[in-house]
């Protein structure tokens, strides 16, 4: 089985992961910026954060023989100081050309608060200014569906950004429709304890169709399986799926849509 793992935060996991992803069929890794389980005290700690996600870690993933891309921005659980949203905003254009970067992602909102909402705009202003893909983090538990509504008007309000170069992560089934019905794309994350499991990831496929939908680990410092990808797909097969189903939830919706940046290439 071929696939590919379109949120995964690789600097939290071990060289083992890498070695169970490439063992799995995995073909490429994409790590969106992330909360590092701290909050970063200056912008030059996200300079140095930048630079490992956009050097290090491509070359690391290389060695078990996986293609390695990259998300940017200042992480939502980070946004509500706004002096060092900005500074670190300032940074990220000179970090767009570096040759495994998508896009800006995860942006988005973690408490549904004014300055997050502020800042997530900006980061909407500044993919739209340098057509990047944008990559959402939808907030948690009973701030979700506030939060997906939010995010989604925070999108429309923009003219220009296209929602099919959109993908709204984190859906679950009280948020999917809302957000496939105005034309983004939903990413259904897999996690054993929260968010999405693999039984009811497949149960949204059934009940919302399998156009503009992904599946992803977005494996972390916590308790998340870099191999949720895989597992769902088993599951598929053990409900009478066949390959080439398992095959376009798996590998080929996340190829169209990553492959709207010239940069993926697999």
């Amino acid at each position: 089985m071929r696939y590919i793992e379109p949120h995964a935060h690789m600097v939290s996991r071990v060289t083992d992961d890498y070695v169970a992803l490439s063992l799995a069929g995995c073909r490429a890794i994409c790590e969106p910026a992330f909360w590092a389980g701290f909050d970063r005290g200056s912008a030059e700690g996200f300079r140095d954060y930048f630079r490992q996600i956009t050097e290090y870690e491509p070359k690391r993933a290389a060695k078990f023989c996986l293609k390695h891309f990259t998300w940017l921005c200042i992480n939502p659980k980070e946004s509500e100081d706004m002096g060092l949203a900005d500074d670190v905003l300032a940074l990220i254009p000179e970090f767009l050309a570096k040759p495994t970067v998508l896009g800006i992602g995860e942006i988005g909102l973690n408490k549904n608060s004014r300055n997050e909402l502020a800042i997530l705009e900006k980061h909407i202003q500044l993919a739209e200014d340098h057509e990047q893909l944008i990559l959402v983090h939808t907030p948690h538990l009973e701030d979700k569906l506030k939060g997906t509504r939010l995010i989604v008007d925070a999108l429309r309000n923009h003219s220009k950004i296209d929602p099919g170069r959109v993908i709204i992560d984190h859906v679950e089934e009280h948020t999917a429709t809302l957000v496939l019905e105005q034309g983004f794309w939903a990413g259904m994350t897999l996690y054993p304890e929260s968010k999405v499991t693999p039984h009811r990831a497949i149960d949204m496929l059934e009940l919302y169709g399998h156009e503009r939908i992904w599946m992803n680990s977005a494996c972390d410092w916590g308790v998340s399986d870099p191999l949720a990808v895989p597992k769902a797909a088993l599951e598929m097969r053990r409900r009478g799926y066949d390959a080439d189903f398992i095959d376009k939830i798996v590998y080929r919706n996340p190829a169209q849509f990553l492959g709207q940046s010239p940069r993926f290439v697999l």
